[in-house]
């Protein structure tokens, strides 16, 4: 209910700019938008990546990751064996790049059970055997 009074006030406020004409020279008035795909950044991190990357101090790793989402696709549109292998090594290059600037396991972090692993840790009474 609240959500839906912003979303009221801030339309009638963006109408009123635009009668005004202060949304006449917008930067990129009329150009397409440059949607960045964020699937492979786990979601808990979205948007302080988001933040990091828009004051220029992006984590190392989004360039990684958006290097190894094109190669994937090279994978699979691959002509022929040899662009094929091409692509291959560079996707291993960048999967070990990527595992180096990880502070944890990627094996851990890319299968979501690090949650359910330090919840058990957690669980486990002091002394208990494990």
């Amino acid at each position: 209910m609240v959500l839906g009074i912003f979303a009221k006030v801030a339309e009638e406020r963006i109408r009123e700019a635009i009668e005004r004409g202060e949304l006449d020279n917008v930067p990129g008035m009329g150009k397409p938008l440059k949607l960045e795909d964020d699937s492979r950044i786990p979601e808990e991190l979205r948007l302080a990546y988001k933040i990091l990357k828009n004051a220029g101090f992006a984590p190392p790793e989004l360039g990684v990751r958006a290097e190894l989402m094109q190669v994937e696709d090279l994978l699979v549109n691959a002509p022929d064996e040899k662009a094929r292998y091409k692509a291959l090594k560079r996707y291993n290059y960048l999967t070990m790049k990527l595992s180096a600037l990880r502070p944890g396991s990627a094996l851990l972090e890319e299968h979501r059970y690090t949650t359910r692993i330090i919840e058990r840790i957690c669980t486990k009474p002091l002394g208990a055997k494990r």
